[in-house]
This record gives C-alpha cells, structure tokens and sequence, in this order.
C-alpha cells in the first residue's frame, strides 16, 4: 500500500502466484524463510522489521540505507536533520537487545549531540565491569556502526551486540565463523562469539567518564599501558598515512 503496488506486480517479482501472496497478506498461511528474504529484498526492509514491527507507523524514509540490502538501521534524526546519538544506559540494556530495530524503540530513547566523532552513525553505550581499563561501570563508550564483520580489525575494541547480551571487547581475531573477543584486564580470559549470532558491532570512537581516576589506578606502568591504548584507538580512527 505504501508503495502503490498491484499484488500481480508483487507476486510476479517474487516468483510467485497472486494467489499465494494473498495468503500471506491476510494472515491465512506463513511465508516460509527463502519468501521473507525475497519480500525483505523486494521492500528494502530487514526480516526484523517485517517480523516483529507494525510498519504502517514506521517512517521508512528515516531508515538508515545499507550498502548490499543489509538490514536497515532505525535512526533518531535531530531539528537540524542530522542523526542524533542515543544513549543506552544499563537499565535500558535489556530493552535494546529486544528493541534494537524497532524505529519507535529507538525514538524513545535519550540522545546527545556530540559534533567533534565526525561521519558515521553513533550511539552511546553505558559498560559494566573492569574488564576494558581504565573504563568502569560509570563510563560510557561511543561506538561507530559497523556494518559488516568484515569490517572488523585485530586489536581494535568493540561494542558486540548478541541476542544474550552486549559487551565491550577487543577483537582478538577474527575467523570464518567466529569472533575471539579478549579483554585488556588479563584476570579475564578470551572467549568466541558465533559469527552467526551478532545482531551489532559498534566500533570504539571515544568514551567518556563520568567519575575520576583513583589514584592507586594511576600507577606508571598503568598509565604508560593507557597511553599506549589510547594512541592505538586514536591512530585506528585516523587511518592510515597519505
């Protein structure tokens, strides 16, 4: 309806007959997987959004576009018409994981405006633990979108997204079917996340921390370590030299 389409034009561009499509349409029969990835491919909309959302209240023009019909990331737009950086507190975690690509879910949430991260599309995350230092339960990452594992680089850190819960790693490799993920407090030990169950990767691009260092954190060898961290993060975000 929202595209102006004839369930003949519909069906005929799926491959199958009108009268099937009709079916699904009024509920009286289940598309099986390979349809719901031909509609998704058809529409130029995720399987999550045809699934689980009412795309009738979906503003499908405020949708952020992927390169190869990848799935469709639900932005927040500010009054300038420039996406805005929601913030996922801990108490919203178990409803983002839940909410991630549902447009009215992500409308709901808190945002900032933060000029300086520069092209890409961010959101902000609240962290838990003392696996990644010098960050701490209180400190928030900023986590650029990304869109393809492959995309993903050795000794970089990363927000990564599973239906089981999201956590802020390092990339210690990557294989053919999975992430080894490894924290920088060494207490810690690696571990791998099915490639097939990463709903999101969000790579590093700043934090912040909303309480001071203690002191007794602040030995030489910790800061020396930090630094060293730091310029890593910050050379992987410039890029390579011209």
């Amino acid at each position: 309806m929202k595209k102006e389409l004839s369930q003949s034009k519909v069906a005929e561009s799926l491959a199958i007959s009108r009268d099937r499509l009709a079916k699904y349409e009024e509920g009286k029969s289940q598309p099986p997987l390979e349809i719901l990835v031909r509609l998704s491919r058809y529409y130029h909309v995720s399987t999550d959004l045809l699934l689980t959302v009412d795309i009738r209240k979906v503003d499908m023009d405020g949708l952020l576009r992927l390169e190869d019909n990848h799935i469709l990331l639900p932005v927040a737009v500010d009054a300038r018409g420039e996406h805005a950086i929601e913030i996922i507190p801990h108490r919203a975690k178990a409803s983002y994981l839940a909410g991630y690509s549902d447009p009215e879910y992500i409308e709901s949430l808190q945002h900032v405006s933060l000029p300086f991260l520069g092209s890409g599309k961010f959101r902000l995350f609240a962290i838990d633990g003392d696996s990644m230092p010098p960050h701490k339960d209180s400190s928030y990452i900023v986590g650029r979108y990304v869109e393809k594992l492959e995309e993903m680089k050795a000794g970089r850190s990363y927000i990564v997204i599973t239906a089981d819960g999201m956590a802020y790693k390092r990339l210690g490799r990557r294989e053919a079917t999975a992430l080894v993920l490894e924290s920088d407090n060494t207490f810690y030990a690696p571990f791998e996340v099915r490639a097939a169950d990463v709903l999101q990767v969000w790579e590093y691009a700043g934090s912040i921390a909303t309480e001071e260092f203690d002191v007794s954190e602040m030995a030489p060898e910790s800061v020396r370590e930090m630094l060293q961290e730091i310029r890593k993060d910050v050379a992987a975000l410039r890029g390579p030299k011209l």
